[in-house]
């Protein structure tokens, strides 16, 4: 799958695979949300943006080699605006 049809979590921007989907209230696949944001149809959490992007800091960087924890929180304040449940 190329980066351009990569469906990306409207909360936290996690890559969304066959494993890692949260749930609607009815317990199907959510199509929008991890299963670490969304749960029986409902956020796990209750953050603003920036607790969000200031959690998922440390993982970015983790995950990407080379990332600073600053290049990566850069790139969520960019980002994390055009998800479904931040966008205004």
């Amino acid at each position: 799958m190329n980066h351009t049809q990569m469906k990306f979590c409207q909360s936290c921007a996690m890559p969304l695979g066959a494993d890692n989907h949260g749930t609607n209230a009815d317990g199907s696949a959510s199509e929008d949300y991890c299963t670490y944001c969304y749960q029986g149809g409902a956020f796990t959490g209750d953050c603003s943006m920036e607790e969000m992007i200031e959690f998922c800091v440390a993982p970015m960087a983790e995950a990407n080699p080379g990332m600073t924890p600053e290049q990566a929180r850069a790139q969520m304040q960019a980002f994390f605006p055009t998800l479904k449940r931040w966008a205004k």
